[in-house]
């Protein structure tokens, strides 16, 4: 990796200084991940976060395919003996994706097209001669180049035309300004396909739609290539015809002779037939790759606030999987998630043997310690919520209603075949569900994002780009938690930094073998844990009650001796040093700074010795929500206590405690402008909403969270 190159331009297109782009291109081409170099190496970056450096990353990826990119082009210009010293120049000095294409594009192999035809015919001449449109009349112009193979004046000129009009959408100037052309004034066009009005009747807003291309928002225009996609609308992306003739004909038209005339001709026919559908095309992606890019955005922070959930925590739970026919599926977990009991109960109709399943759910809780019930948000699960409510325990557990979403993708994935072999989908199921409330990082990883329900358009956007947001989204949440090396799955193992599959898989079958880790230290004897791959992961691995108290903290193992040193000068030994927040004010850290270790770096060390093994996310709580059965109860003018459980651009989905979720449109947020309802909410953040319309007949709930206010 050429470094110095890519630093300054990386630099340049990110706003970043130069040093920092350089060393964190250095750290990456040694092998760091992108959370080591964010939370480890401060002082190199000068303290860049872990979405700078993931744009680097991107950057430097981009300039490696555009230097291949160049590669083929100057070779494939080469053989054709194209090649001149100032084109080479200019594709060498190029980083614009774009300007090389077009700079390619008439030395480009291509398909037999009219214009070839045409000079396979000899009439290049002729088009030459036409484009000068010296007032000469075209039969003596012409003349020449009537042969067998032109019998005619009419088709010597449209043979000429052909090749003027190619001329015209290849030049690299013309594009440039039709592209400029699309930028001011294209508009996106949606009607509806003929004879699809009845069965593409969820697309009714688009079938006579119009809007300007830049304006319109990224879920809208998902929506109409959604429609267009499934054959329901026809679309188009332009400017107004005549603007763009126009433009054409200024830059080729020089007077009225009858050359100029068939110069003209071939102008509106390149934008018709060549030029306007190419650079259509390149707006169409250049939109809808925007569009991919803000849909996936808000997934990503759907994602990471769902990921980053506050967990119940290492407490005995019940999961149930409610059902109605065929009942709800009980499990019982011990602190570690491990299954300790199970059953199936019948509280609701047909068998409604509420008798039945209140005993079998109250001794289950006694028997196992039950310290919380996790019921699933999904068919009866309000019923069940009830039922559980009006049981008596002897040790009442708390009662959480958990989003479910994904369950069944998990309980029938390879993960939980591999987990639970002996268990059933419906079980696994319910075993999902009890987990993601002790711990909704460690569950829901296990998912394919796309499964868990915060996304918008997701199965729509471009899925390269989709995954590849997404899986950095869960490697950071993981390691900014930090992961309980004893009780860690493989597959939550998998996206700690520095770790892999088979790592991940090694470090399980070695704590089965050899019981639980010590020590970080001990990481070392993982069969192919080599020492890149301890620095880079052991700072995000936690051991709970270890030999080390510092081990229990996100302080790198390679900084241990610097709080060794601390502790010495302190007189003090480092359990000491963590539990006394008046020995820690005694630091005076601009003593320990070095070479190597700067304030960032020692700033992150004393936040750790004061809160180790906290969990940043906070705790879980259980919430209590309106008594509504159904979307029946539900009125206009109600206030109610809500739950955010989606985020789009237009609005938020809200959990109110029924089936039926309600929608608060951006305009309802707040009595003030909101672009972004990210500024306003959070996904699980406790809100009150006002109803404004019930649509009983579509099942929709519209709510006002400024009307609550």
């Amino acid at each position: 990796m050429a470094v110095n190159w890519q630093t300054n331009l990386i630099a340049q297109v990110l706003n970043l200084p130069g040093k920092s782009v350089g060393s964190t291109l250095q750290l990456l081409e040694e092998g760091a991940t992108v959370p080591f170099i964010a939370r480890y190496r401060k002082e190199a970056t000068g303290s860049l976060d872990e979405v700078q450096i993931a744009d680097i990353q991107r950057q430097a990826k981009r300039l490696e395919e555009i230097e291949k990119r160049k590669e083929t082009i100057l070779n494939a210009m080469e053989e054709q003996g194209a090649l001149t010293p100032e084109l080479r120049r200019r594709i060498e000095n190029s980083y614009d994706p774009t300007e090389l294409e077009d700079i390619y594009l008439p030395f480009k192999k291509k398909r037999k097209t009219r214009a070839t035809v045409a000079k396979e015919k000899g009439l290049e001449p002729l088009a030459e001669l036409l484009l000068k449109q010296e007032n000469v009349p075209l039969e003596k112009l012409t003349k020449p180049y009537l042969n067998e193979a032109v019998p005619n004046i009419a088709e010597a000129l449209q043979g000429a035309r052909d090749i003027i009009a190619e001329q015209i959408s290849e030049d690299e100037a013309t594009r440039q300004k039709m592209r400029q052309l699309f930028k001011r004034q294209a508009l996106i066009h949606a009607k509806v396909a003929r004879g699809k009005e009845e069965a593409g009747a969820k697309y009714r807003d688009y079938f006579e739609y119009e809007e300007s291309l830049d304006k319109c928002p990224s879920h809208r225009l998902l929506a109409i290539r959604r429609g267009e996609e499934e054959g329901f609308l026809r679309v188009s992306i332009e400017p107004d015809e005549e603007s763009a003739t126009g433009l054409l004909e200024r830059q080729y038209i020089k007077n009225n002779s009858p050359a100029a005339l068939q110069v003209k001709e071939a102008a509106v026919d390149a934008y018709k037939r060549l030029l306007g559908p190419s650079i259509e095309t390149e707006f169409r992606n250049s939109s809808k790759e925007k569009a991919d890019l803000e849909a996936i955005r808000v997934f990503a922070t759907n994602l990471r606030q769902l990921l980053l959930g506050a967990p119940l925590g290492a407490k005995r739970v019940m999961g149930i999987d409610p059902g109605f026919r065929t009942g709800c599926k009980i499990v019982c977990l011990d602190e570690n998630g491990d299954l300790i009991g199970k059953s199936t109960i019948y509280p609701h109709p047909p068998q409604s043997d509420t008798w039945m399943a209140a005993k079998t759910v109250v001794e289950l809780a006694d028997q196992y310690q039950i310290e919380a019930i996790a019921i699933g948000n999904g068919t009866a699960g309000r019923e069940t919520m009830s039922f559980c409510k009006g049981l008596t325990f002897g040790r009442k557990p708390q009662i959480f209603l958990v989003n479910e979403a994904g369950a069944s993708v998990y309980s029938a994935s390879d993960i939980a075949r591999e987990e639970f072999p002996q268990e059933d989908v419906t079980v696994r199921g319910a075993i999902s569900i009890g987990r993601r409330l002790v711990d909704p990082l460690a569950e829901l990883v296990k998912i394919d994002p796309k499964s868990i329900g915060v996304g918008q358009y997701q199965h729509d956007v471009h899925q390269g780009m989709l995954k590849e947001q997404l899986d950095e989204v869960v490697v950071s949440c993981v390691n900014s938690v930090g992961i309980n090396l004893n009780t860690a799955s493989a597959h939550l193992l998998t996206y700690v930094s520095g770790l892999g599959p088979v790592l991940a898989r090694n470090i399980v079958q070695y704590r089965t073998e050899n019981g639980a880790f010590p020590s970080r230290e001990a990481l070392k004897q993982v069969a192919r844990m080599g020492s890149k791959s301890f620095e880079q992961s052991a700072g995000f691995l936690r051991i709970r009650q270890g030999n080390n108290p510092l081990d229990n903290t996100a302080v790198h193992p390679e900084r241990y001796p610097l709080v060794e040193k601390m502790a010495a000068d302190l007189g003090c030994t480092i359990t000491e040093l963590i539990q006394r927040a008046d020995l820690r004010k005694n630091i005076r850290l601009q003593q320990y700074v070095s070479a190597e270790v700067g304030l960032p770096t020692l700033n992150d060390i004393l936040k750790e010795l004061e809160k180790p093994g906290l969990d940043p996310r906070g705790e879980a709580r259980a919430f209590e929500f309106a008594p509504l059965h159904s979307i029946d109860d539900v009125r206009p003018g109600m206030v109610l206590p809500g739950i955010v459980n989606n985020i789009t651009n237009f609005g938020a989905f809200v959990d109110i405690g029924i089936k039926e979720g309600g929608m608060v449109h951006v305009s309802q947020m707040a009595n003030r402008f909101i672009r972004n309802p990210a500024e306003v909410v959070q996904l699980h953040q406790e809100v009150m909403v006002k109803v404004l319309e019930v649509d009983l007949q579509r099942k929709r709930i519209q709510l006002s969270m400024k009307e609550a206010l």
